[in-house]
């Protein structure tokens, strides 16, 4: 079984483009676990344009499956983590002013680092896993980091499925593999929709978790939020 989280940024976006409390993003949060998805996912930036750090902490309570924090490890967000304690903390390597996330954790020359942030997130009893890009070397770095899982980042294969679809999944079963060799449980995010979710998840279907938000919202204006639930979670069986 794998699992849909719905990562509610760009309802957060929705709603702070005109200020007020509309789209309700707890209402929305709620109604994404009503519907059937098995996680909620959250990532709040420094500037706080689009989740705030106030909407984790009203969140939190409030949520029954699993709660997913991404984000980089800067102080102020290791902070909330350790104040909240969601399900998974997700280690990003975003630039303070990044659009969105681009690229995963070299985790070979920040192994000092990430082995420091995860030994204090796993001291709290926060499962961690670490956002990477689909190189069986970064895989088994990211395991002696002593990581629970790592989030395999999927927009290059987005980017190439159209074009051919069995070369863009071939790093990403390689990578997989190398996950499951070093004992990892395995993510994966960014750009899956359900143009290409099912072919993904048919190639590795040992995956754990799928984080999905800018396509699966955009679906939902055309189809309704239960219906693309519905719709992504079918991709998954």
């Amino acid at each position: 079984m794998t699992n849909l989280s719905v990562n509610i940024n760009k309802v957060a976006t929705i709603r702070n483009a005109r200020g007020g409390n509309n789209p309700d993003l707890i209402k929305v949060a709620l109604d994404c676990e009503k519907f059937g998805a098995q996680g909620i996912t959250v990532h709040p930036r420094p500037d706080e344009r689009h989740i705030r750090y106030q909407d984790v902490r009203d969140i939190r309570p409030l949520v029954k499956t699993e709660f997913n924090i991404e984000g980089n490890p800067i102080d102020k967000y290791i902070d909330l983590v350790l104040e909240v304690k969601p399900t998974q903390v997700t280690l990003v390597p975003d630039a303070d002013d990044q659009l969105t996330s681009n690229h995963g954790w070299d985790t070979i020359s920040n192994k000092g680092f990430l082995t420091d942030v995860i030994g204090r997130f796993k001291e709290a009893g926060i499962r961690t896993s670490i956002f990477v890009d689909a190189d069986p070397k970064l895989v088994y770095a990211a395991a002696e980091c002593g990581t629970d899982r790592v989030e395999l980042y999927t927009e290059p294969y987005a980017s190439n499925y159209p074009v051919n679809p069995k070369e863009a999944i071939k790093p990403f079963v390689e990578a997989a593999k190398a996950a499951r060799e070093a004992g990892l449980e395995l993510n994966a995010g960014h750009d899956l929709s359900l143009v290409n979710l099912h072919y993904f998840h048919q190639n590795i279907p040992w995956l754990a978790e799928v984080s999905i938000g800018h396509a699966l919202i955009c679906d939902a204006l055309y189809m309704g939020l239960h219906n693309t639930i519905q719709a992504y979670l079918d991709c998954l069986k």
